[in-house]
């Protein structure tokens, strides 16, 4: 049997819609007709925006910024007061009940056992502490100039009473009776400022430097990569031992804090450094660098208006792993001591009360700087991955 065909008559062929061919699309690619109408920014933003972890870590990252950048507004108490009946008081539970107008908790009362005259703490369930936010507290100046005395969490503590008549330690106290949770908040401001103001100089010695070695090349660039590998032959902590012991004690923490700064700078410039080398080696002969060169171009404008914008996100990518090696770096210091130092509050600083073991075990909660930066490290790690895999939108990857 023939099959019959079907004849279209004239105004249905005009006016029958025409299908186009379907396109599959592959997730984590983006594109061809759309990726031709993106700038590399745009497609970078595109291909990070689908890294799940590495938009969590920048969220988390942009919160501990914007805290430690309001420390005085976000902390209970000022980070060194101290309250001697409170030494070592646990962290405080928060509860929630319409009956008393919202969050509370309760007082922890100091016992003294008569036998041992051991010290501990007991949960006081006759008295409440009315807790909310954006309370009356102890006055500020918020970056030293704004006046203001509201925080953002605490204590709703009567008029009559005084501002000051308790005290409320969402995460405990150490052994003078300061404030862990508001000593954290400040301590952010100093860890975690330290990694910028330490990758703003390795960034100006490594591009300086890895350019400057990458494009003229020959003997200039045997001696910068000489004394790089000679650099890097040293262990690192004994080297930033080395360098803290030159540092005066009498030295002013404002001082100290600046020298730590260029300590872990003179150290973190190598690896940026060469980066840029080998990324300037490879893009040096390419046409557009040669006729810069051929029209009259001097080398550093070759060199930072054509040659650098080409790799500026593996840059970016190179800044953002190797902020956690100098927070680490900080902790390790001020740790051993031989860093910031008392009164300047850093979570380095605050983890010297953790050297002796039965403080550890008898208060826990000494160690929750160490989470800080456990977390803040993490969040690093994990932004640098997702900016390394967005480096290059156009892999298949």
């Amino acid at each position: 049997m023939k099959r019959e065909e079907e004849v279209l008559l004239p105004e249905e062929t005009a006016t029958s819609p025409v299908k186009k061919p379907e396109t599959k699309s592959v997730p984590g690619r983006v594109q061809t007709q759309d990726a031709g109408a993106l700038s590399q920014w745009q497609l970078v933003r595109l291909r990070f925006s689908k890294h799940r972890l590495a938009v969590i870590a920048l969220m988390i990252l942009i919160f501990a910024y914007f805290v430690a950048l309001f420390a005085e507004f976000f902390a209970l108490y000022p980070p060194n007061e101290t309250r001697g009946g409170k030494s070592y008081s646990p962290p405080q539970t928060i509860g929630f009940s319409l009956r008393e107008g919202g969050f509370y908790t309760h007082p922890m009362d100091l016992q003294i056992d008569p036998i041992t005259l051991q010290k501990y703490y007991i949960e006081n369930q006759d008295s409440v502490q009315k807790l909310g936010f954006f309370v009356k507290g102890n006055k500020y100046r918020l970056w030293g100039l704004i006046p203001m005395e509201r925080h953002f969490f605490g204590l709703k503590a009567p008029k009559a009473e005084g501002l000051a008549a308790d005290r409320f330690y969402l995460l405990g106290a150490d052994k003078f009776g300061r404030d862990i949770a508001s000593r954290l908040v400040y301590g952010a401001r100093i860890s975690l400022s330290i990694g910028l103001v330490s990758i703003a100089v390795t960034f100006f010695l490594g591009v300086i430097i890895g350019g400057i070695s990458g494009y003229i090349g020959g003997s200039v660039d045997n001696l910068i990569q000489r004394t790089i590998e000679v650099i890097n032959s040293f262990p690192t902590l004994p080297l930033w031992l080395a360098f803290a012991a030159i540092m005066p004690g009498d030295w002013p923490a404002l001082k100290v804090y600046f020298a730590i700064t260029i300590v872990l700078s003179l150290l973190g410039w190598t690896g940026l450094a060469r980066v840029v080398r080998g990324k300037i080696l490879s893009l040096r002969e390419e046409d557009y660098a040669v006729a810069a060169r051929l029209l009259g171009a001097g080398h550093g404008r070759i060199i930072f208006l054509h040659l650098l914008p080409a790799f500026v996100s593996h840059i970016i990518v190179t800044l953002s792993l190797s902020v956690p090696g100098m927070i680490l770096g900080e902790t390790a210091l001020s740790f051993l001591g031989l860093g910031l130092r008392p009164p300047v509050v850093s979570w380095g600083v605050m983890l010297q009360e953790c050297m002796n073991m039965d403080v550890v075990a008898n208060y826990p909660w000494l160690l929750l700087p160490v989470v800080f930066i456990i977390l803040t490290v993490l969040s690093f790690n994990f932004l640098g991955d997702g900016l390394r895999d967005a480096a290059d939108p156009y892999s298949s990857k």
